[in-house]
């Protein structure tokens, strides 16, 4: 079976960042995913899942009621192992096209006085909130990008290459 795109990323390796997960045609148009990556895979904790559930509410709104951006935005959500979440805009746009929409979404979460549809009614798991730590991740990721928002590595993943044998044996380079 052929390893999907995202799990050809060296995890050993990727830092916190924004990086291009896919492209996709779909039709006439191209669609991106971004890998946004709060967390080091393997390396540290993950993010709480209050938190992220938090953070997933809070940036989907923002994003989504943008006036440039939300109109492109398809998808934010976060990554089953909770290190980051996925965003999915129309077009073709590098990882440092979207720095500055990523930055203000995070930015935004230190304003929020409540999370946005965190009733019964909006939410499937509206008790499982927690904003006081999505803002402590936000607010550390913000600071991680205007850190590190010079460095290649905030934008560029390391790729694992995944090496086939004349015998079938599978092994990974990096």
């Amino acid at each position: 079976m052929e390893l999907i795109k995202s799990f050809s990323v060296n995890h050993t390796l990727i830092v916190p960042g924004i990086f291009i997960s896919r492209e996709d045609t779909v039709g006439d148009s191209t669609v991106t995913t971004y890998d946004i990556r709060l967390k080091k895979p393997n390396r540290e904790p993950v993010i709480d899942v209050a938190a992220m559930h938090s953070l997933e509410h809070i940036i989907a709104t923002f994003l989504r009621n943008n006036p440039d951006w939300k109109d492109e935005v398809i998808y934010w959500g976060p990554m089953g192992c909770l290190t980051g979440f996925y965003l999915i805009l129309k077009g073709s746009r590098s990882s440092q096209e979207i720095y500055e929409l990523i930055l203000s979404a995070f930015k935004s979460v230190n304003d929020v006085q409540e999370v946005p549809g965190a009733t019964p009614v909006n939410c499937g798991h509206y008790l499982m909130h927690n904003l006081e730590m999505a803002k402590w991740y936000a607010r550390e990721f913000v600071a991680y990008l205007e850190l590190n928002s010079q460095k290649a590595e905030t934008f560029e993943y390391p790729k694992t290459e995944r090496l086939v044998t004349d015998d079938g044996q599978q092994f990974y380079d990096s």
